[in-house]
């Protein structure tokens, strides 16, 4: 249905909208109050259903507007007032991470890569998949994946540019499920990379078999309980979301009033990805924001440069405290079994000041560090055995080592300096 522009609707009417909102203390100059208010007034106005769409519809005539820049940040101001209605983000870092990722999936075309944005929690009723519903509208041709066959999340992405929404992610990576999602798992490792494609094979029209290579390059939000492969954490801006407290309120989402008034915005996304996107340049990365999180954050940082500094939320700048921020708490939770593994060794190390240990007395200091999983883990304590295979990885072992009472089997502080100075 087409509807029309707010400026072509007769004077009487858009003159009663906009005497009505400035009567209740409205600014007619702020555009995002209001549309916000029409949304919030729809039913006032039940012989103009088409006014709630098309005030995100009254376009800059005759091209793009004289400031992109103002626009950029209206637009993303937007998002982020409306998001933040339904969504208790733990932090204002991540409330900002999650405006930029909708907004870049509207430029998809431009990306050399998308980064993944991941709704994680140790706990069910966090908010994990309310950020998928308050996301669905807001985003291009969004799927849902969880409600999908692999074999159809797999032929809508290479036939269609969707954006993947997937709940429950968790449960594809177990080792029990692990044979039934092998074309998901293949979509969310290499997808995230402009040509990536997946291969398969299937039957020919003579009944013999025949190799494909699908198109696998698509915008991905997910939510899950738990961890992540790593293959998924580092490509991904990971939002590590927590229950609610008494003290935080937030709007219930009511998909059937809410999801029309997020249709308007990403209206209006869409517009604005058309003006903006021959403007994208490659940005300046933060201090510390390097090798693959620069690879996840270039696309959102390239987004918040178009904004206009010293307006709204000034996002050029918040942009690069909220990925200084979530990169260095995404590093903090994402620490794998060896890197920690390293890094409580130097610290033995560090704490006894000798240039080598027996093998049996750092199995001994391992086990007694309260706060690391090496005395409790599944199968057992560690032991020399295991201490021995998780350090393999990084080229360290035990080797005879001379002590002043003989030679026993050990460590030497020289053999690790290498991997501490490339993982910590």
């Amino acid at each position: 249905m087409n509807f029309p522009l707010f400026a072509d609707l007769p004077d009487g009417d858009r003159q009663a909208i906009i005497t009505e909102f400035v009567s209740q203390g409205g600014d007619t100059n702020n555009r995002t109050d209001l549309i916000q208010w029409i949304g919030s007034n729809k039913r006032l106005y039940a012989n103009h259903e088409a006014l709630y769409y098309t005030l995100g519809e009254a376009r800059v005539t005759g091209g793009p507007p004289d400031d992109l820049a103002a626009l950029t940040s209206e637009v993303l101001d937007e998002v982020y007032a409306f998001t933040g209605r339904f969504i208790a983000y733990p932090s204002d870092d991540a409330h900002v991470a999650h405006v930029l990722w909708i907004a870049h999936t509207w430029l998809m075309d431009v990306w050399d890569s998308t980064p993944r944005i991941a709704f994680l929690s140790t706990e069910p009723g966090s908010g994990k998949s309310r950020c998928l519903e308050v996301t669905e509208p807001l985003v291009p041709k969004a799927v849902h994946a969880f409600s999908a066959t692999p074999a159809y999340l797999v032929r809508k992405i290479a036939t269609d540019q969707v954006t993947v929404l997937f709940d429950e992610v968790d449960t594809i990576f177990g080792p029990k499920t692990k044979d039934n999602h092998e074309d998901v798992r293949a979509v969310l490792n290499a997808g995230h990379r402009r040509g990536a494609v997946v291969g398969r094979c299937t039957k020919g029209a003579k009944g013999q078999m025949v190799t494909e290579e699908l198109p696998a390059y698509a915008a991905v939000a997910l939510a899950g309980l738990g961890n992540l492969p790593d293959t998924i954490l580092t490509r991904s801006v990971v939002i590590r979301m927590r229950r609610r407290s008494t003290s935080e309120q937030v709007e219930p989402w009511r998909e059937r009033r809410h999801k029309a008034e997020a249709a308007l915005i990403a209206k209006r996304l869409e517009e604005w990805s058309n003006f903006i996107r021959p403007k994208l340049t490659e940005p300046e990365m933060p201090e510390g924001i390097e090798d693959r999180n620069a690879d996840v954050w270039e696309p959102l940082l390239a987004v918040s440069d178009q904004a206009k500094h010293g307006f709204g939320k000034e996002w050029p700048l918040t942009s690069r405290v909220s990925a200084v921020s979530l990169v260095s708490l995404g590093g903090a939770e994402a620490q794998s079994l060896g890197v920690k593994l390293l890094d409580d060794i130097r610290n033995i190390f560090n704490s006894v000041s000798v240039d080598r240990v027996p093998s049996e007395w750092m199995i001994t200091a391992l086990n007694q560090l309260e706060e690391s999983p090496w005395a409790t883990m599944k199968g057992g304590s560690l032991d020399a055995r295991r201490l021995a295979y998780h350090l393999r990885k990084y080229d360290i072992g035990p080797k005879q080592v001379r002590f002043t009472d003989g030679s026993l089997k050990g460590y030497m502080r020289v053999d690790f300096e290498d991997a501490w100075s490339r993982y910590l």
